[in-house]
């Protein structure tokens, strides 16, 4: 008996050790990260800075847009940092300043005039200012290593009759309890079993934000004595109205997406798009009432539950006299009042979730865990808004009973930034983006690089070889096989490899395609910046796959490169709170075709919308405004895509329906004046004819590729690699001889493409 004794005393000793060690590191825990927890901040991302200079391609209104969105004020006269005075086209602005990664800008007053849709001049205390930059738009925060968002707000910023509420209804002696209420556990098991359904919890709001902060949802002893014990700690630590402001920033409150929506700053503005402190006593009630299962009461989901636990909360909030009865009745009168865009509250974001994804793809997961991150990106605000503008038209011009989606990418023709993005047709929408997620076969889209394969042998293809347009059977194995069709349902006999292209003819496209090889194809895709999706089937050819508008983008902004592949990145600059750069994993940007061959290419992609399947273009662009690009309609008109470029701007567009049925759309009836419509307002330099060394142009004739003679029946000049051009000759003589200087080219190409610049 003695010697059970002594055991036992030995086993509490080492129990009460070992549980006063577990306490400390318990301790430890919550002193050591809670204030970090409760103030975790998100990195700040900016859009790209608007610089101004004398010259600048910019419109009074589009100035006007920019300082709307950074929130200037409109004044008589501009005397304090963030006011702007105008009168027609003079702007006065007293700028904020702002600390670029590289440099300061000052805060300083600043006069602006334009001439037209330009910066006349720049001048400040009457001298003149070369460049300038406007501090960025902010366009939202993020987390780098999860798609948590938060709006932050004091404990004085959130009415009494929330805070109050949810103590009555979530925890009625809080500000009496050392972290957890005996008192209060019998009290929720009573309500709820005279009630019939849940309508007050057990735990604590400190208990709660202890599972929220630290620990797991598992319905586990070991795991509720743990929380019990770390709410004893942090109410020792903390004040009441810390722990209280902590879990009104933290609590979860529901899903949109990727991004999950914990506080109620971020709540109210997701399903009300109202700030916190605007609430009606209904909303607040929904909210509170959405604690116990925001996905169970989600409003937008289950909004008849949901109204039920709302009305519940509001009796609990007036018997216990945090609203009068009165108050109750008319808040119960309210319908739910929900916003009828759901979003999450960053204005753009579809960009940001690209951010995301880049920052994951180009920097260390360890220094995105730094506080105080800037992320400078190559966001343009007034693209996006001319974007938006252009979707919102076109697709309720083609689709008034919303039943398509759109999708759009646009890129700097020259460096490969994204600089606007469209996920849907609500661009604001938080939800499913398209622009990177959505995966469907490309159609014509692909064939570009079956052409750019060919354009590669000159000794054997050339713009004017002949292909043949005839109908083909490919034997897939077994008793299976392939025959591909046009679109019009006719073969076209023998055209020219830019008619080809141009026209978008199937057969002569999978003609060439097995003659080159999928394997050669399937390089080249690669090459050009597409990896994933592809399979290795002949209706490769014709678009088979699952891509995605960015991976469109992708290739073809390697073509309008020059064949040069340049990875497509949102992200300028990432800071520290310091101002530091975070070092980036190097991009990699290599020459991956030659670019005599996709200088050739490009002649038959500016043919392809001047005479081919994307000539509708130019009900949008002006005649003489030059671009290249290409339609793409997948089986049944499921997808419809249109990419192309001008001189500046880089741009893909998809329309398709989410659960994959027809549209009855082709590229040029659908994608292509969503593309049309953006770049018509957006695009200020039209593509340029710059031809490299090693081509030169020769006239041929039309219909058969064979060299002919200026002012011939039917001749045409096309590109040729030197040691490339056609062996054959028609009987007619030049009536004059053709451009020597490349003036002359530059000239004849303007007048037969519309080139300009």
């Amino acid at each position: 008996m003695l010697r059970t004794s002594h055991l036992l005393l030995k086993l509490a000793l080492v129990s009460f050790v070992v549980g006063g060690l577990f306490v400390i590191y318990l301790d430890a825990r919550i002193t050591a990260t809670f204030n970090d927890k409760m103030w975790d901040l998100p990195a700040k991302v900016y859009a790209r800075p608007l610089e101004l200079f004398a010259g600048a391609p910019l419109s009074p209104d589009d100035l006007s847009y920019e300082l709307k969105v950074l929130r200037y004020r409109s004044v008589t006269s501009a005397r304090n940092p963030g006011e702007v005075s105008r009168f027609r086209n003079r702007f006065e602005i007293y700028t904020r300043g702002f600390d670029f990664p590289d440099e300061r800008e000052p805060g300083r007053r600043v006069l602006i005039e334009f001439s037209g849709d330009r910066v006349n001049s720049l001048s400040a205390s009457g001298r003149a200012v070369d460049l300038m930059r406007l501090e960025p738009v902010r366009i939202g925060g993020i987390y780098p290593q999860h798609g948590e968002d938060r709006v932050l707000a004091r404990l004085d910023d959130i009415p009494v009759t929330l805070r109050e509420g949810l103590m009555a209804v979530e925890d009625r002696d809080f500000n009496q309890h050392w972290g957890f209420s005996p008192v209060g556990i019998s009290r929720a098991a009573l309500s709820n079993l005279r009630s019939g359904q849940v309508v007050a919890g057990g735990s604590t709001i400190t208990q709660q934000l202890v599972k929220n902060y630290y620990l797991t949802s598992d319905r586990t002893i070991i795991r509720k004595l743990t929380e019990l014990v770390m709410a004893v700690l942090l109410e020792l630590h903390y004040e009441k109205d810390q722990i209280l402001e902590s879990y009104l920033n933290e609590v979860y409150l529901g899903q949109e997406g990727r991004h999950s929506v914990h506080g109620f700053a971020l709540a109210s503005q997701h399903y009300f798009d109202t700030p916190l402190e605007q609430l009606g006593l209904h909303e607040q009630a929904l909210m509170i009432g959405m604690i116990k299962g925001p996905s169970f009461y989600n409003p937008q989901r289950n909004p008849k539950r949901a109204l039920e636990r709302r009305n519940l909360v509001l009796e609990l909030m007036a018997a216990q006299d945090v609203i009068s009865p009165e108050q109750a009745t008319v808040a119960r009168a309210m319908p739910l009042g929900l916003s009828k865009q759901r979003r999450i509250r960053d204005s753009f974001p579809v960009f940001l979730d690209l951010v995301r994804r880049q920052l994951r793809r180009d920097y260390r997961d360890e220094d995105l865990t730094t506080q105080g991150l800037s992320i400078f990106t190559s966001f343009d605000p007034q693209l996006q808004r001319k974007l938006e503008s252009s979707t919102t038209t076109v697709m309720d011009q083609l689709d008034p009973r919303d039943e398509l989606q759109s999708a759009t990418v646009v890129t700097r023709f020259d460096t490969g930034e994204v600089v606007a993005l469209s996920g849907g047709r609500q661009p604001r929408f938080a939800g499913f983006n398209r622009a990177l997620d959505v995966r469907r076969p490309a159609g014509s889209l692909l064939k570009p690089a079956t052409y750019l394969v060919a354009l590669e042998h000159p000794t054997k293809y050339s713009l004017a070889t002949r292909l043949s347009d005839a109908p083909l059977t490919v034997k897939l194995g077994g008793k299976k096989s392939w025959t591909p069709k046009n679109f019009d349902l006719q073969p076209h006999g023998d055209v020219l490899l830019y008619q080809a292209l141009a026209k978008s003819y199937n057969l002569a496209s999978a003609r060439l395609g097995m003659e080159l090889g999928l394997d050669a194809v399937i390089d080249m895709l690669a090459r050009l910046g597409v990896e994933r999706g592809v399979p290795r089937v002949p209706a490769l050819l014709l678009g088979a796959g699952e891509y995605s508008p960015m991976d469109m983008a992708a290739m073809y902004q390697s073509i309008a490169a020059g064949g040069f592949r340049m990875p497509l990145r949102s992200i300028r600059d990432v800071v520290d709170a310091s101002g530091k750069p975070l070092k980036r994993y190097p991009l990699e940007y290599d020459r991956t075709a030659s670019i005599q061959s996709v200088h050739l290419l490009h002649y038959a992609l500016r043919a392809a919308v001047r005479e081919g399947t994307g000539r509708g273009v130019y009900r949008y662009l002006p005649e003489n405004f030059a671009v290249a690009g290409k339609t793409g309609t997948t089986n049944d008109g499921r997808d419809s895509w249109f990419a192309g470029f001008s001189g500046d701007l880089l741009a893909v567009s998809w329309v398709g329906r989410d659960d994959n049925g027809g549209t009855k759309l082709t590229g040029g009836s659908g994608a292509l004046k969503v593309w049309a419509h953006f770049m018509a307002s957006a695009s200020k330099q039209p593509l340029a004819y710059r031809m490299p060394d090693g081509i030169q142009p020769l006239w041929v004739d039309d219909r058969n590729g064979y060299l002919t003679g200026n002012g011939c029946p039917n001749a045409r000049m096309l590109p040729f690699i030197i040691g490339s051009e056609p062996d054959q000759r028609t009987n007619c003589s030049p009536r004059q001889s053709g451009p020597k200087s490349g003036s002359g080219i530059k000239s004849w190409f303007d007048s037969l493409f519309g080139g300009g610049g």
